[in-house]
């Protein structure tokens, strides 16, 4: 830090400091141009790094992962931080067969895992195709979860549609397997229902020393559709072969997805009032399939699940993983100023050149700068995002995958400054 910098934050009280970094992460959303460009922190495991604790314990004790959180923000002084991602509660109720935990499937201080399988089988296209919700609830579930086995026991779903007639199938819902997976949902909602809770008394914790949490984290989660049967579904090498063995079931799936995930989101937006959506893409990004592919399987129906959340309304933003160089001038397509992308490893002053117009942006800073370098090669790349990337607004400086996990404090506090110092306008 240059000898004559000084906090421009120091000596605020902390509801000036939530007013005015409000105001600065709404004008990146915005796609305007703030005081200074804003610095967002996603903590991840650094909490039990700098907090001395498992990262099974963050889990487990909320209020000591909130004494922590506050003390690295009130130490680091971003413009908007937060922690973990999500809790394990609901899925450890619901024998999850497709993540692992601190403390459930890895050892106390094991990184969250996503193990993927093959949970739809290649001839249980036309089943989904039919009956989407049918299939999920008495074949992909008992699959996926191990408390839900029994479901597939369950008569079909459609004869609900028999009304009264329905009813002598009740004592099919008696059977030891089905209330055991009955109870384990029950166990499963009350978890999220805490975990919820955590989360919202985290945000008042952090509001009131003047830390607001970053918006866009909130509303509907939804995927590509072609990332929605690849990730929990098909899993990729199912999904690679599908490509090629069954392109029409694919893309048929892909339309219906799309339709329901549009649903999902419109309506969850309307129950919450958050207008944001965000969007993991993992399948889509330079190297995974061709150019070719990519028009085909991935784009199209990406590119109309945003139009159409926009046309509602609502501002979807992107995490593109990976590169997406070979792929900006298609992300230029996109509705002017009612999107946002996070760019993890893209080119960042390509993206800004490409869809600077188009999208705000987020990114700029390789988490192995913050785990290997020096302070004067974070300074260096920090003052050269700020004004290459930071140059007319729009920008939100963060690291590629919103996480710290073994990054160095010492870097992490002289990013903070540099982007306070290079990043004002």
């Amino acid at each position: 830090m240059s000898q004559t910098f000084k906090d421009p934050d120091a000596g605020k009280s902390p509801e000036q400091l939530f007013a005015e970094r409000s105001q600065r992460i709404m004008d990146v959303f915005q796609m305007k141009q703030p005081d200074r460009v804003p610095i967002m922190l996603g903590l991840g495991y650094l909490l039990a790094e700098m907090g001395g604790v498992t990262r099974q314990e963050l889990y487990e004790n909320p209020a000591k992962t909130q004494e922590i959180q506050k003390k690295i923000a009130l130490e680091f002084q971003p413009d908007t931080v937060f922690g973990l991602f999500s809790y394990p509660g609901p899925s450890i109720a619901l024998g999850d067969q497709m993540t692992k935990w601190p403390g459930h499937g890895l050892g106390p201080n094991g990184s969250f895992q996503f193990a993927e399988q093959e949970f739809m089988k290649p001839e249980d296209y036309d089943a989904f195709l039919d009956d989407t919700a049918d299939w999920a609830i008495r074949t992909y579930l008992p699959r996926a979860f191990s408390t839900l086995k029994g479901f597939s026991a369950l008569p079909p779903f459609q004869m609900l549609a028999f009304g009264h007639y329905y009813l002598t199938n009740l004592p099919a819902f008696a059977a030891p397997h089905v209330v055991e997976g009955l109870k384990a949902i029950d166990n499963a909602i009350k978890a999220s229902l805490e975990s919820g809770a955590v989360v919202m008394d985290l945000i008042k914790a952090m509001a009131e020393i003047g830390f607001p949490f970053p918006v866009i984290l909130t509303g509907a989660l939804v995927e590509a559709p072609f990332d929605f049967m690849s990730d929990t579904l098909r899993g990729m090498r199912g999904i690679m072969l599908d490509m090629h063995r069954r392109p029409e079931k694919l893309l048929a799936a892909q339309e219906k997805v799309l339709r329901f995930e549009v649903e999902y989101a419109v309506n969850l937006t309307k129950s919450t009032g958050s207008p944001y959506s965000f969007i993991p893409l993992h399948r889509g990004s330079d190297g995974f399939m061709s150019l070719p592919q990519f028009e085909k399987f991935y784009w199209p129906q990406l590119k109309s699940l945003i139009v159409q959340l926009v046309e509602n309304g609502i501002t979807p933003w992107c995490f593109y993983e990976g590169v997406w160089d070979q792929r900006l001038e298609y992300l230029a397509e996109l509705p002017k100023g009612k999107t946002g992308g996070l760019f993890q490893s893209s080119d960042i002053f390509k993206v800004k050149e490409v869809v600077g117009d188009t999208m705000f942006i987020m990114g700029g800073m390789p988490n192995t700068l913050l785990q290997s370098g020096s302070v004067e090669q974070v300074r260096e790349r920090t003052k050269l995002v700020c004004e290459k990337v930071g140059k007319g607004g729009g920008f939100m400086m963060t690291t590629g995958v919103l996480e710290l996990e073994g990054c160095d404090p010492k870097l992490i506090k002289a990013w903070v400054d540099a982007t306070k110092e290079f990043g004002v306008y």
